[in-house]
């Protein structure tokens, strides 16, 4: 039976003000001249200010692990393993809808990757698992008229693009486990894109369709004057050393 496409979600971000966001930024500083407990209970304060800021300052505040928590809708996704589903239409010979125990039993990968945002964080040595996209679209059947994917998240907001010729160079995963776990739900699991050799923000998460089709459709990001083809060193006038 053929699933319906998730139903899209309002955006339900909302600014805050100047004087909100440098209070936070003052806190995590505390947090980090104290460090211990504190640091802790601070994290947990700051938890719902990162979930929905929209101005991504209060990724300044350091994170668990040196990661940085997201999103651009003020509610996320939590789906478990056994109510997830991908699907992969568009410019595809056999359309369908996979579960999680679908991914699961496709032939696996593994990499050891840093995780690099355009905002200048980085998480080192990351241990991610999943199926390769180019494996993916191999069983499906990719017809000749398609050029780019366009990913669609579960949160209804947020999209992202790539080039074929993108996913048959580059290391591009759908992502089921992060560092030996299930992607947790802030992580955007249980299955997220990863695409390793750009910026974070084409690794979409809480992944929820791939659509093939004829030209790349700028993401949600790039609509909002990031660029598109988001390799890490070589874009959005950042001079990072490549990840390799």
């Amino acid at each position: 039976m053929e699933l319906q496409a998730p139903e899209r979600q309002a955006n339900e971000t909302r600014p805050y003000g100047r004087r909100i966001v440098l209070s936070v930024i003052g806190i995590g500083a505390i947090g980090v001249a104290l460090g211990g407990p504190l640091q802790g209970a601070i994290d947990a304060v700051l938890a719902p200010v990162r979930r929905v800021d929209p101005t991504g300052l209060a990724d300044l505040v350091p994170g668990e692990g040196g990661w940085r928590y997201y999103s651009v809708t003020a509610t996320q996704p939590n789906l478990s393993t056994a109510e997830y589903s991908l699907r992969v239409d568009g410019l595809v010979d056999r359309a369908t809808t996979l579960t999680w125990d679908d991914i699961a039993d496709l032939p696996q990968t593994r990499w050891t990757r840093d995780f690099q945002c355009v905002t200048g964080w980085r998480v080192d040595d990351v241990a991610w698992q999943g199926v390769q996209l180019r494996d993916l679209l191999d069983a499906v059947g990719v017809q000749s008229s398609a050029r780019a994917i366009t990913f669609h998240s579960h949160d209804g907001a947020y999209t992202e693009s790539l080039t074929l010729d993108q996913v048959e160079r580059d290391e591009v995963m759908v992502a089921t486990h992060l560092d030996g776990e299930i992607v947790s739900r802030d992580h955007g699991g249980p299955v997220r894109l990863l695409v390793v050799p750009m910026y974070g923000y084409k690794s979409l998460k809480w992944l929820s369709r791939i659509e093939l089709v004829d030209t790349v459709e700028p993401g949600y990001w790039e609509v909002r004057g990031y660029d598109v083809d988001a390799y890490v060193g070589s874009s959005n006038g950042r001079s990072d050393e490549p990840i390799t």
